[in-house]
């Protein structure tokens, strides 16, 4: 088994593509934290047993590793080539189907604000998705607030925590938005 690997954008961040489905078209983008609940993750939890993984991610065809700042990748991408390896020649499965889609926003909108949503959801959708993914992240759409124009945007993978992502925030997907959605006056991090 070859695994391809690809730098991001976020020096502390990895993209591993193993040439097999890790997410799947069917699920949306995984992302784990050192410490959460990864039972329905085997893969996420085998990667966690290598001390200095911080945060791992799953896209569709890929899995992003974000180290600890006081590692290095020369010392940990032999741990983390194996243990991708190990774990699909052994035919494991990265998620379970217990595991439950993701709701895109807990927010319910309604009239003209679920116009605006869904299209900022689907700009989000066609033109940032697909280039942050290249990068090994991803962007989920939170929360828009009408009352100010504010649209609450969540960084995942390689973007979270990346030294450009508030450059690719404010002044990529804010004038993206901004363009093409007159009603959207800003773009902020979700917290």
């Amino acid at each position: 088994m070859f695994i391809q690997t690809e730098d991001t954008p976020n020096p502390a961040t990895l993209k591993f593509l193993p040439g097999r489905d890790v997410a799947g078209q069917d699920r949306p983008p995984q992302e784990f934290k050192r410490g959460a609940d990864v039972s329905h993750a085997p893969l996420a939890e085998m990667l966690f047993m290598i001390p200095d993984v911080d945060r791992v991610f799953f896209g569709s065809d890929y899995v992003s590793v974000t180290k600890s700042d006081s590692s290095e990748w020369k010392h940990m991408k032999p741990a983390v080539l194996g243990a991708i390896m190990d774990f699909f020649v052994a035919g494991g499965v990265p998620l379970t189907d217990q595991i439950a889609k993701e709701l895109a926003s807990e927010h319910v909108y309604e009239g003209e604000t679920l116009e605006i949503v869904e299209q900022i959801k689907e700009l989000i959708e066609l033109r940032v998705r697909p280039a942050v993914a290249q990068d090994g992240g991803d962007i989920v759409f939170k929360h828009f607030d009408v009352d100010d124009g504010t649209v609450f945007l969540e960084m995942r993978g390689a973007c979270a925590g990346c030294p450009s992502s508030t450059m690719t925030l404010k002044s990529g997907i804010e004038n993206l938005l901004k363009h093409y959605v007159p009603e959207v006056t800003r773009v902020e991090q979700a917290a």
